[in-house]
């Protein structure tokens, strides 16, 4: 079991492009969501994952991933996942000795872009970048699966306005 410790962020303007090393484009679709985790399917180019993710004890929840077929991940997507898919460009950059990732969403999250990093411990002290903005790991406005019920809700896509409007939920 590997334990899954990230910080989540607003990003503030696009100097973090300049410093991007890789780009991924990635296909999440949730297979389930309960109230101690959740199970994802992800397509990330010609491999895929299926993940189950446990419950969040402050910035850290256990996390199982397995490599799973391709076919497989994107059938899931296509018959179980309906209304529950996000797609993302993702870009790593590296800073102060970490990798961080930009993520760019598409589709009805379009217009979104959030930062995490992943740390070695909830403790881990790490140096921001200048274009990184406020944190929102404890906010539940910016999990993915709160994005995608807020796209269910409204019956359309949502922006980062409409996120922001919303009362802070942690």
């Amino acid at each position: 079991m590997r334990l899954e410790i990230e910080r989540k962020f607003l990003v503030a303007g696009d100097g973090w492009r300049a410093a991007s090393t890789s780009i991924r484009h990635l296909k999440d679709g949730l297979v389930g969501h309960f109230a101690r985790g959740k199970v994802r399917v992800r397509l990330d180019g010609e491999r895929a994952w299926i993940t189950v993710k446990g419950a969040r004890e402050g910035i850290a929840r256990a996390e199982f991933e397995y490599e799973i077929p391709h076919a497989d991940a994107a059938a899931m997507i296509d018959q179980v996942c309906t209304g529950n898919v996000i797609e993302k460009t993702r870009y790593c950059i590296p800073h102060g000795g970490l990798t961080w990732e930009v993520d760019v969403f598409q589709g009805s999250l379009a217009g979104m872009v959030l930062a995490e990093v992943e740390l070695t411990r909830a403790d881990q002290s790490f140096s921001k970048p200048a274009w990184l903005g406020e944190e929102v790991t404890g906010d539940l406005r910016f999990r993915q699966s709160t994005l995608l019920h807020l796209c269910g809700e409204a019956g359309r896509p949502i922006t980062m306005d409409d996120v922001l409007r919303l009362p802070v939920a942690a």
